[in-house]
């Protein structure tokens, strides 16, 4: 199909790759698939609401917090609608300048993980390690710039990713995946040497890694250091709890992107299958991400509970 839909003109309305539904579950697929969406922008945009709301989560750590449910809403939201329309319209036709967009979104929301449970993981280390340091070192000033760092990075990453694959010409009209990636935009050139793409996209997957792993590794070993060499506080098993959540979530990441590139390393794997992983990878943890803070973190659910007893006051 890719190979029919070349053309020496480029078109910006393109074919995009369908993800094969039988006709009898197409709406109960659609509607699952809209109750996900729909839980996960609700769950996330509650934390984010208590979050600014609510004068006990105004601290570093729920500051630097807010960005992890923020781009949840802006991963899960870049690829479930329009990938549900296309199910039950059977379209599956992209515009251009709306496929680069979505595979923008996507990218900018897979690194900005990384750098935001780092981040995270340095709050912890300071909270835990330097107690009585937190408040000079974690001042306004540092955590605006740990935010700007990590959203900073994360965008200039991505987008000298994006101007590298717009520099090549395109003739191409089909896309690949079920959802606009770099690679997919990409494939579309018919000219064009991508062997820089190739190699950047290798380095800045291996210079995000390196830099969240490590920094949490290091925050996390200390963490651990501190906790078996010192007497167990309230405050300390409380931040203690918080790094499990974060751990969890970083895992779990980590889990759904290995099993999305490694269902294109098995020839024996279907084509539904690994188009199934790649969803999974943009839908998981943005669902279970707010899941896992409100189960493990007190705060949340404290402030949660202040909220739904104002709530039931006002309309009882």
């Amino acid at each position: 199909m890719e190979a029919q839909l070349s053309n020496d003109t480029f078109s910006w309305i393109l074919q995009i790759a369908k993800f094969d539904v039988h006709p009898d579950v197409v709406y109960p697929v659609f509607l699952t698939g809209a109750l996900i969406y729909l839980f996960s922008v609700l769950c996330n945009g509650i934390i984010l609401t208590l979050i600014v709301t609510q004068r006990s989560l105004h601290k570093p750590m729920f500051y630097i917090m807010f960005s992890l449910p923020l781009a949840d809403i802006l991963g899960i939201t870049a690829l479930l609608p329009r990938l549900l329309i296309d199910i039950v319209t059977q379209s599956n036709v992209v515009y251009y300048p709306t496929c680069v967009l979505q595979g923008f979104i996507l990218h900018t929301y897979g690194s900005s993980v990384f750098f935001i449970l780092a981040a995270m993981a340095f709050d912890r280390y300071i909270a835990i390690c330097k107690p009585l340091r937190y408040q000079s070192i974690m001042t306004p000033i540092t955590v605006g710039g740990v935010i700007a760092l990590a959203w900073g990075l994360d965008l200039a990453l991505i987008m000298f990713l994006f101007g590298l694959q717009a520099r090549l010409p395109k003739c191409k009209t089909f896309i690949v995946n079920v959802f606009c990636d770099n690679m997919s935009l990409v494939r579309l050139s018919c000219a064009g040497d991508i062997t820089v793409n190739n190699i950047y996209g290798l380095v800045i997957t291996g210079f995000i890694q390196a830099i969240s792993v490590g920094v949490q590794l290091f925050s996390y070993a200390h963490i651990l250091k501190t906790c078996l060499t010192h007497s167990q506080s309230d405050a300390k098993i409380k931040a203690v709890n918080t790094c499990s959540a974060q751990i969890i979530i970083f895992v779990l990441f980590e889990i759904v992107c290995t099993v999305w590139v490694l269902s294109y390393r098995f020839q024996n794997i279907s084509p539904n299958a690994q188009k199934l992983c790649g969803i999974l990878t943009f839908t998981v943890p943005p669902v279970v991400n707010p899941v896992i803070y409100g189960m493990k973190t007190k705060d949340f659910r404290n402030a949660f509970l202040v909220v739904f007893k104002k709530i039931k006051v006002t309309f009882t």
